[in-house]
Parts: structure tokens; C-alpha cells; sequence
């Protein structure tokens, strides 16, 4: 009988393309058909309760109960008419996935009857049994209680014939328990603080929303495949395997043509995310072989991390129709490129006006640079906390791993901006400034920059490129909303020290563009520091980094400290989107997560390596023996098996490191699960058992390179990663 992998390859010769069709060949016929959007909120509600929705989307006013009850009916009568059957809340728990309960629409009724009904309590509110969802000690197991609430900013949408309601998800005693209420607050937070400064310049500005566009990075696998590796299937990363001969050294497949297969997958992805919604423009082949992205516009922050969200769960359902699985960890192949998700992110004017983007008057640049320098402050003051932000076991796997900006948090401008800050801060401002003249003297005027004026330096973590800032570090498999929090509360913090100082100086008889240029000038100097246009990979940055005091945390169990520091619970406290319980109890899931996970990987590798790895290498050994035995029975040199020997010295020799080590391993692993301090307890997983998991795969892939082909159990780098 065929082993489990050579099955798994014939069935993937066996392969045929499902057709896929579109709705109609125009985007713009289907578009958003499965969402429940401002269009068809028109349609099916009053012209008072459409209004009603407007005012909290936009101003973040309630919305009266009589008005939800036109809401729910009217969302229910449009679900049904698209064959929906069912209601959820659809929210996203700390565990970095989302989560759902489904209720029916239909009621029984007195006479034996039924009816289908949805109220407006079952939208604005629900009280699921969540008390398994991580809490970092906010509730206690035995308390189930934890309520979802509407979020009337994103809207409802249909997946499976379920009407989906993105909501908040809090506990009894009003905590955040997810990553959407923290978001909501930071963006509040950064509105309020960026409409006061952008008074300075037009006081139409009545709003400002952060803008996002997220690039997201994937592989491909085919399921056979991917189900013969326990490895890929349990943990998402291959723990063993021998790199292919042929990988991405080439850099063929980089932007090359679409393999059929995988272009008939992102049709059909592409559409479903279409109805949905989700508005994604472009795909292309990665570098590393298998390895895809797509990327949509950019959309309103909230909207577009909903959005990115389900786009990973609707990628695994797609996938599946075509015999795929996505893999989404940052690193599920060594010796290849891992997966990142590029969050780009700016912040625009209910008047129009990208505040990072340049103008073409002094007024205007004056402006840009408020915005740009207050952001490079802002990254400066709290890098460490941003790095915080984008902490995980599998992106510790990818950052600095040559195709991903490191652990040190810097910022990447270009020479010309770059030289422009260097010149306003060695300047000389004059304080004598007349409404026609140049704002400043003895400073350039800062040409309009366009998006190909700046290089996109792939080793800077946080890099400007035109108009917008592209903070890289994020891994693929990420909630981006936890670094978008962070990013959006930090500038929100800022923005807001900025403006007190900036009025201080008025105070003092400054006039308002010189006391603007004066702080602007000061923040220059004070984070020069944290940027940087290098190469983030050589050795050399990581001395420089250290002598200008900043950060290089390579670990995530180190790298979590900054979330419960001094400094950060001052500027949680400060916007009002943690409070100090929220952050600890933030920090304590992320750690427990981290040596679960790392428990989960010991546990897997200590399985494979010795239920199927060292067995697989045992009978090749022993066919070994018994051809050596039958050359000696013949009466032959010993010189004609000197070969076959030396294989079964080198097989032995690699099947005892690897036991002695996984025994090693499991007992470091019981030591450790005996510690009941949570960070120390990550940090152990870190340093006493990660550490066995290269040398027991070195061991193993050398293993592959002996062990005759047939004989090898798991399906190796050359299948997963080049597929028919």
C-alpha cells in the first residue's frame, strides 16, 4: 500500500480546475451585494431611522430604541430576501480569530405556528456563554456573562445565508474583551486631537478618520498535502523539512504569471470578497514559491480591519473548493520568505484633505509637516510599545529574517524629506513673518511628493512612501487592529502635547506660525534619532541603533513588557482607550498565548520525531543491514559496502541526537509548565525549549537527505512549495 504521502501526491496529479463563474463580467453590477450599506438602508428604511444610523456612523450619537426596532425589521426583511435563515453577532475576541453565534430568525408562536422576527434588543445587544474567551484575569471562569453591541459603523453583511452584525464585545463590568473597542477609542481619541490642531490651519475641518489599506501576504498549499504534514496542520509552520533545491533564489516567481490553478482560486475569492463588500484591487505572485498577496483600497480604518478579517476566514472557505489550504503564519517554510500584512495608513479631512499628503502653498506645507513630524514623534516616544504592538511567536519567526524590517522600531523617510527636516532644524527661523511672504526664511520649499519620490525600504519597520506611512511589521496572520490601536493613540497623544505647547507659545506673544515651526523644529531634533534610511539587516544598524538608544527586543515575552510600563499606562490613561487592568490583562493573554503555542510546536515536534520520523529512518536502516549482510554472505569486500556502512553510521548517529533531545525536551517542558508566573513562564518556553527546536531539525533534515525517497514519510519542501 502507497504511504500517506505518495497518496497525497497522486492526488494532487489527479487535480482538475473548477469553473468559476462571476455574477456579471462588471464589478460594479455585484458590488457589495451581500452588504447591508447606506444603499439599501434607504431602500428598506425610513427616511428618520436612515438619518438615525448617519448620525451615529458619523457623530457616534445613540440611537433611540424605536429607530432600532425599524433597523432590525428592515435588516431582517432584506437578510430574508437573500435567503438568510439566521442572525449573528460577529465579533473579535482576544484569541485573534472572530466568532460567532447563530440564532434563527424563526419564533414558534401560541397556535403551533411560527414567524420569523428580529428585534431591535437582538441587534443593539446579545449575551453569548463566553466565558472560555482568554479574559487576562478580567473575569473569572465560573462568569459567563459577556455582551456584544452593535457597531453601526460597519455594516451587517450576509455569509452562509446568516446575516452578520459586527459588534463590540465587553464584559459584565464594561471591559474591553476584543480588539475592536480599543480601536474605536483610539480613533475617537485621534479625531478629537487632530480637528483641534487642524483649527490652526481651516477650521471647516469638523472630522478626521484614519485611513488604512492592507496588503496581505499568503501561501498556498494543496489540502492533500497539507493534511500529510501534523506539523503544517497543527501548528501552521512546517517544524521539519529539508529546503528545496530550487526556492525563490531565482526570483522567478516574483510578479510572474499566475499559475492557473491558483488564478481560478482568486476569481472566485475575488468575487465572494466583491459581494461582500470588500473591495480588493489588486493580486500578484510573492516572492518565496506559493507565496501570493492581494490588497484592497483604502477604506475607513474600522471598516477596512472588519473587512481584512473576514477576508481571511473567507480565503480559508474558498480554498477549500479548490482543494487549497491558505496558510497565513509568518513563516511556514524555512529558508524562504515569510508572509507579512502592510498596513498603510493616513489621515484624512471631512473636508478631503490627506493630512500627509504636501500642498503646493507654504499654508499647506506648513500643515503637512504638523501632521508628518507629529507622527514621527509619536513613533519615536512610544516605538517600544509598537513593537508591543506587533509582538507574536510566529512574527518573531519573520522579523529580520531578511525579507522583514527587524525588531528595532525605526522610520524610514527618504533622502528628500529626510534633508528637508536636517535643514528646518539647523535653520534660523525668522519671527518676522508677513501673510504674503514664505512662512519661513532660509528653509526650502517642500516639493509636492509624489508616491514614486520615495523608495519603499523594505527593511524599515515604519517607512513613509508619498503619502501615506507603511508600517511592514505587521505579520500576516495578525488582528491589525491591536497596531492600528496603538499607532492611532499614540499620534492622538502627541497631537494633543503638541497643540499645548504650540498654545503656549502664543501665550507667551508668539505668533501662531512661529510658535508652529518652533515646536515643529524642536520635535525634529528630539526624534531624529529614530530615523533611519539603511540597510535595517546589517549588523552595523544594530550597534547604531544601540548608541542611539533604541530598542531591539527579538523576543515576544521581552518585547510585551512595554505594554504594562510606566510610561504607557501614563498615555492609556491619557486618550482613555486602556485602562491599567485592560493593559495587564492584554499583557498576560498575549504571554500565555506565546508558550502555548511554543507548547503546542514541543509537543508536535517530540511526536513526529518519534513516531514517524526515527521509524522511517530505522527501516531504512534496517534494509541497509540486510544489504550489507547479503554483500558480506557473498563473500565480498568489505570495500564494496564501505558506502551502505557509513550511511548506517551517519543514520544512527542522527536518530540518537534527535531522541536524546526530544527526551530532553519534554522534561525541560514538564519543569517549566510547573511555574505559575506567566511572563517567566514565556520566557522559559523561549529559552529552555525553543532552543532544542533547530538542533533536533537540523538532525531531521538530514535525515531526509539519506533516507530513500519512498521511504520518507512527510511530503517534502519541493511538493508543498511547487504543486501541479
Amino acid at each position: 500500500m502507497p504511504s500517506v504521502r505518495f497518496q497525497a501526491l497522486q492526488s494532487v496529479l489527479n487535480r482538475t480546475i473548477p469553473e468559476v463563474k462571476m455574477p456579471s463580467p462588471k464589478i460594479s453590477d455585484f458590488y457589495g451585494a451581500n452588504v447591508f450599506d447606506k444603499k439599501k438602508m434607504k431602500e428598506y428604511l425610513s427616511t428618520e431611522a436612515y438619518q438615525s444610523i448617519v448620525n451615529s456612523i458619523d457623530n457616534g450619537e445613540p440611537i433611540p430604541r424605536d429607530m432600532a426596532d425599524q433597523v432590525a425589521s428592515a435588516m431582517r426583511a432584506w437578510a430574508m430576501s437573500k435567503g438568510a435563515t439566521h442572525y449573528t453577532h460577529w465579533f473579535q475576541p482576544l484569541t485573534g480569530t472572530t466568532a460567532e453565534k447563530h440564532d434563527s430568525f424563526f419564533e414558534p408562536t401560541a397556535d403551533g405556528g411560527a414567524i420569523e422576527r428580529f428585534s431591535g434588543d437582538a441587534l443593539a445587544q446579545q449575551e453569548p456563554d463566553a466565558s472560555s474567551f482568554p479574559s487576562g484575569g478580567i473575569r473569572n471562569t465560573f462568569e459567563a456573562r459577556g455582551y456584544t453591541a452593535w457597531d453601526p459603523s460597519s455594516p451587517a453583511f450576509i455569509m452562509s445565508r446568516t446575516l452578520c452584525i459586527p459588534t463590540v464585545y465587553v464584559s459584565y463590568t464594561g471591559e474591553a474583551l476584543d480588539y475592536k473597542v480599543p480601536l474605536l477609542k483610539a480613533l475617537n481619541a485621534l479625531d478629537k486631537a487632530a480637528v483641534e490642531v487642524c483649527h490652526y490651519f481651516d477650521k471647516s475641518v469638523e472630522k478626521v478618520n484614519a485611513s488604512l489599506g492592507i496588503e496581505q501576504e499568503y501561501f498556498l498549499v494543496d489540502i492533500a498535502l497539507f493534511n500529510a504534514r501534523p506539523d503544517l496542520y497543527l501548528t501552521g509552520r512546517a517544524l521539519f523539512g529539508h529546503i528545496s533545491a530550487k526556492n525563490q533564489q531565482l526570483e522567478d516567481h516574483y510578479f510572474g504569471s499566475i499559475p492557473e490553478r491558483v488564478y481560478a482560486f482568486m476569481q472566485d475569492m475575488e468575487t465572494e470578497a466583491l459581494l461582500l463588500g470588500i473591495p480588493l484591487k489588486t493580486r500578484h505572485n510573492e516572492v518565496a514559491p506559493s507565496q501570493f498577496e492581494c490588497a484592497p483600497i483604502y477604506e475607513e480604518i474600522n471598516l477596512a480591519i472588519d473587512h481584512n478579517q473576514l477576508l481571511m476566514d473567507l480565503m480559508d472557505r474558498v480554498a477549500k473548493r479548490h482543494n487549497f489550504k491558505v496558510l497565513l503564519h509568518e513563516k511556514p517554510y524555512a529558508g524562504i520568505n515569510g508572509s507579512g500584512k502592510h498596513n498603510n495608513w493616513s489621515m484624512i479631512t471631512n473636508t478631503g484633505r490627506n493630512l500627509l499628503s504636501p500642498g503646493k502653498t507654504p499654508k499647506n506645507n506648513l500643515m503637512f509637516l504638523t501632521f508628518f513630524v507629529n507622527t514621527i514623534k509619536a513613533v519615536y516616544e512610544h516605538a517600544d510599545l509598537l513593537r508591543a504592538s506587533i509582538a507574536s511567536v510566529n512574527n518573531d519567526h519573520r522579523l529580520g529574517a531578511n525579507e522583514a524590517p527587524p525588531a528595532i522600531m525605526s522610520i524610514f523617510l527618504g533622502s528628500q524629506l529626510n534633508d528637508v527636516l536636517d535643514e528646518i532644524e539647523t535653520s534660523r527661523l525668522s519671527k518676522k513673518i508677513k501673510e504674503d511672504n514664505t512662512l519661513w526664511q532660509g528653509i526650502p520649499k517642500i516639493p509636492q511628493i509624489l508616491p514614486d519620490n520615495t523608495d519603499r525600504n523594505r527593511t524599515s519597520p515604519f517607512a513613509f512612501t508619498g503619502n501615506k506611512f507603511e508600517l511592514r511589521a505587521v505579520g500576516s496572520s495578525a488582528n491589525s487592529a491591536s497596531p492600528m490601536t496603538i499607532l492611532n493613540l499614540i499620534v492622538a497623544d502627541q497631537l494633543r502635547k503638541f497643540k499645548t505647547d504650540v498654545d503656549k507659545l502664543m501665550k507667551k506673544g508668539e505668533k501662531k506660525d512661529v510658535a508652529l515651526m518652533l515646536t515643529i523644529k524642536r520635535y525634529i531634533k528630539e526624534s531624529k534619532n529614530i530615523r533611519f534610511e539603511g540597510n535595517g539587516y546589517s549588523e552595523e544598524w544594530e550597534k547604531e541603533a544601540e548608541s542611539r538608544g533604541l530598542s531591539n527586543f527579538r523576543t515576544t515575552p521581552l518585547a510585551l513588557d512595554a505594554m504594562v510600563g510606566e510610561k504607557t499606562e501614563q498615555v492609556f490613561a491619557d486618550t482613555g482607550v486602556f485602562t491599567k487592568r485592560e493593559a495587564h490583562a492584554r499583557h498576560d493573554i498575549l504571554l500565555e498565548s506565546y508558550y502555548k503555542k511554543l507548547q503546542i510546536e514541543a509537543r508536535v515536534m517530540g511526536e513526529l520525531a518519534t513516531n514517524v520520523i526515527i521509524p522511517a529512518a530505522i527501516n531504512y536502516q534496517t534494509k541497509l543491514v540486510q544489504n550489507v549482510k547479503g554483500l558480506k554472505e557473498l563473500g565480498l569486500d568489505a570495500s564494496t559496502y564501505e558506502a551502505q556502512v557509513d550511511i548506517i553510521n551517519k543514520l544512527s548517529e542522527h536518530i540518537n541526537f534527535i531522541r536524546k533531545n526530544v527526551e530532553e525536551m519534554v522534561q525541560q517542558r514538564k519543569n517549566i509548565n510547573k511555574v505559575d508566573d506567566t511572563r517567566q513562564k514565556a520566557i522559559d518556553y523561549d529559552e529552555k525549549v525553543r532552543s532544542f527546536f533547530q538542533p533536533i531539525r537540523y538532525h531531521v533534515d538530514k535525515l531526509e537527505q539519506l533516507v530513500d525517497d519512498t521511504l520518507w514519510p512527510l511530503p517534502k519542501f519541493r511538493e508543498l512549495l511547487f504543486f501541479k
